[in-house]
């Protein structure tokens, strides 16, 4: 919901920096929690998103899409990670389509850090960055094909912790070292993530 994304702009102002010049924002919308319908395959139809907490009506592919559109046109928005479920290839090329030259379309979810299911979102247009995240393909190999895969496809990269970490620095090192340019490790609340 746009309170948030109010309540982050006002934080900004707060501490003297300026939106869309000092400061952008970055959404992480984790869309495959906000999916429900008769199936986990938002492509095999009959569901949509659904804003639990808020109690609005659930939305559809094409409805999120309309919604990311309006809060780039109001609030200094540059990346939009899982903007739409996993499943929701489809709704994924919409996305890429409508948006992609705009901002930052990150596949997580989507793409696991897997070279084979990143390969077919290259070829059906879906998304423009991939998040790395270094234990979820399984081998460090994988997720070293993965980046190679998606920086000639000139997609972004951005390295990434996973929930439950260790103070371990190994990905900023991988950040470094294969040029992501980009690296996510959550909230500077906690030492896991404050080392990286």
């Amino acid at each position: 919901r746009s309170e948030a994304v109010e309540g982050v702009l006002e934080a900004i102002g707060k501490v003297g920096l300026k939106a869309g010049r000092d400061v952008y924002i970055a959404l992480d919308v984790a869309s495959s929690e906000l999916w429900a319908g008769p199936s986990d395959a938002p492509d095999a139809g009959g569901g949509n998103y659904v804003f639990k907490k808020s109690g609005e009506p659930g939305r559809t592919s094409a409805q999120m899409v309309e919604l990311y559109a309006d809060w780039i046109r109001q609030y200094p928005i540059i990346s939009i990670e899982d903007g739409l479920a996993e499943g929701d290839w489809s709704g994924w090329q919409l996305i890429t389509k409508t948006l992609g030259d705009k901002v930052q379309l990150v596949g997580d979810d989507v793409f696991v850090t897997n070279p084979e299911i990143l390969k077919r979102g290259i070829a059906d247009k879906v998304g423009n960055a991939l998040l790395v995240k270094l234990n979820q393909i399984g081998t460090v190999t994988e997720t070293l094909d993965a980046v190679r895969m998606a920086t000639d496809a000139k997609y972004a990269t951005i390295m990434s912790h996973r929930s439950g970490e260790t103070e371990d620095t190994t990905i900023a090192d991988l950040a470094v070292g294969t040029a992501a340019g980009q690296i996510k490790t959550g909230s500077a609340s906690r030492t896991d993530r404050i080392c990286k």
